[in-house]
């Protein structure tokens, strides 16, 4: 070996090893050792950085942002209100999940279907007071199984498909992988969906705790146009319990009805008093296209143009508003606000919220114009609580979301946009139709996940460079000689594994495809099977958060360190390579 690979092969053993003792935080590590690289000279000055503009990084920026953008829209709560149950059992829940993330990342890219389920995975935990740890992982490796069944599914499958034309005169078809693919991906799924998801790592500190604020008592508004005029109140209780919230009565012309107000016939103006969290609050509002107030104060608060935010304040003894009305103040055609719900523990209100006379103490929940909570806050002379990202759904903007999003998937799948081109698009459009406010845009990124893909990918570039891989590929040769084919093929797909957890998957698949036809030339036998076991081997990066795009996009959300992911990934690696070789055996003989 040269002095530049012992260098690297040390740098990389000595940052698995700090990232797996996991004392320091794993963004701290990676670019320590990127600049101990260039420091050292394995690393060209001029590439230092590169890492930070790939496509690799970009993507899971961008990916990061469309998710909450889905969010915003109210994409997510259409998808969790018809296909997720918070009740469900967390196995039957994965089960569920995990298969339709495969299904639907054969068919779109694996990144993107994450992006599309994976804050419908969150909010299913945050409703179900679990932690987004148990869950985040088995759907991003269920996304990456069902990318292996297909063409499009995955990028090393479309790069075995060319290196296949240039090297044998044709290109693997659409569903050339599905037998092998397929295969491996059903194997997998059940065994996340039984098995994997049990061996992931609980800590205490990482559970979802409720929050100690109790809940609001709030009113939302049956608009005019609504589909619910004509039904009794009882027909939305089912809407209710799915989104957590206590229905308490309806207020008609003033008046709170109690006792037979549940059988009574909704009217266009009518209030439901509702008892929930402000999350809660908010994703029953979307699911039933109701209104935040009457039709004139509403129209007031669409007025302002720039979107609505959620504040949440308590109610100190020299407040304006302690002993007096919201509606007494004129909060709302003075600040141009509306009091959403009041927070009053261990007492009861039992007038219309506008019209309770508040008392200190209380907590109060505000619908103010965007940007402008700091202002109305200090108008009240009221006490801000912790910001907790509350946000306001832009119900009457799902579909433009989902069509945005849409659209730019189908043109990446079938080669019209490279896709982080299609996801800048994305996130562009919304920017500009305001379904992302242009304040939030970075907010919704985690540094700490970019700058440790940004400092790994040019290490892993190095070592390609100076001949590291080469010389993994050189002695994989060497150490096959004369063995059976399934035990070279084991040995092929075991190498092309690790080095995918180490390496992005695509550099792997470039390094390991020749290799592959270079093992069946010495063989005299056909190189598919090789290729077959590389596009699986490479997609197959579950031992770390850097090795798969997708599993560097739930490091942040799940809460994960970079030593948790082997626990339920290795077994999955065995499973995957123990189903691959009798399938490619049976289904491309050698």
């Amino acid at each position: 070996m040269t002095t530049d690979q012992i260098i690297l092969f040390a740098l990389f053993g000595g940052v698995f090893g700090l990232l797996l003792w996991g004392r320091y935080r794993y963004d701290i590590v990676a670019f320590s050792a990127l600049l101990l690289g260039v420091v050292l000279g394995v690393v060209p000055t001029d590439a230092a950085f590169s890492g930070f503009g790939h496509p690799a990084t970009i993507i899971v920026a961008l990916v990061l942002v469309v998710s909450a953008g889905l969010v915003r829209s109210g994409a997510v709560y259409l998808i969790t209100r018809t296909l997720v149950d918070s009740s469900r059992s967390l196995g039957s829940h994965i089960a569920i999940m995990g298969g339709v993330g495969g299904v639907l990342s054969a068919f779109m890219n694996n990144v993107a279907a994450l992006a599309l389920l994976m804050p419908v995975d969150i909010q299913t935990a945050r409703k179900a007071k679990r932690a987004a740890g148990l869950s985040l992982m088995p759907l991003s490796f269920a996304t990456i199984l069902g990318g292996m069944a297909t063409l499009i599914g995955t990028p090393p499958n479309i790069i075995i498909a060319s290196i296949r034309e240039d090297s044998l005169g044709a290109p693997f078809q659409m569903f050339d992988f599905a037998p092998v693919g397929a295969t491996a991906a059903l194997a997998g799924l059940v065994f996340v969906a039984l098995v994997g998801w049990r061996l992931i790592p609980q800590r205490e500190d990482a559970v979802l705790e409720p929050s100690e604020i109790a809940d609001y008592i709030a009113e939302l508004t049956i608009p005019e146009d609504s589909d619910h005029i004509g039904k009794r109140l009882i027909e939305l209780e089912d809407a209710a319990g799915k989104a957590d919230v206590a229905i308490l009565g309806l207020i008609r012309d003033g008046n709170r009805r109690y006792g037979r107000a549940i059988n009574t016939v909704l009217q266009a103006g009518d209030a439901l008093v509702l008892e929930a969290k402000p999350d809660a609050l908010d994703e029953f509002r979307a699911a039933l296209s109701l209104a935040f107030s009457d039709k004139d104060r509403e129209e007031r608060l669409k007025a302002e143009g720039e979107g609505l935010d959620l504040v949440e304040v308590v109610v100190p003894q020299n407040s304006r508003l302690a002993g007096r009305t919201a509606q007494n103040i004129g909060l709302h055609w003075r600040q141009h606000s509306v009091l959403m719900g009041i927070s009053r523990r261990g007492r009861k209100i039992t007038s219309q919220v506008r019209n309770t006379t508040i008392r200190p103490g209380d907590i109060l929940l505000l619908l103010v114009p965007k940007e402008t909570g700091h202002d109305v806050t200090e108008w009240l002379g009221a006490l801000p609580l912790a910001d907790r990202g509350l946000a306001v759904t832009q119900d009457e903007k799902t579909w433009l979301a989902i069509g945005i999003f849409g659209a730019a998937v189908a043109a990446a799948s079938v080669g019209l946009l490279y896709l982080p081109i299609a996801l800048g698009l994305v996130v562009m459009a919304f920017v500009l139709t305001r379904i992302v406010p242009l304040n939030e845009l970075y907010t919704h990124i985690e540094w700490p996940v970019v700058v440790l893909l940004g400092s790994m990918i040019p290490l892993g570039a190095a070592l390609e460079d100076v001949g590291g891989t080469q010389l993994i590929a050189g002695a994989l040769v060497g150490l096959t000689e004369g063995l059976p084919a399934w035990a070279i093929l084991t040995i092929l797909m075991v190498v092309t594994m690790s080095l995918s957890d180490v390496l992005n998957n695509t550099a792997t698949t470039i390094v390991a495809a020749p290799v592959g036809i270079q093992m069946a030339d010495t063989l005299g036998v056909s190189a598919d099977p090789f290729l077959m076991a590389v596009a699986v081997a490479a997609s197959s990066a579950y031992l770390t958060p850097i090795g798969h795009k997708n599993n560097t996009l739930i490091l942040g959300p799940g809460g994960y360190k970079f030593g948790d992911y082997w626990r339920m990934g290795l077994p999955l690696e065995v499973l995957v390579i123990a189903v691959s070789i009798p399938a490619i055996l049976v289904f491309w003989p050698l």
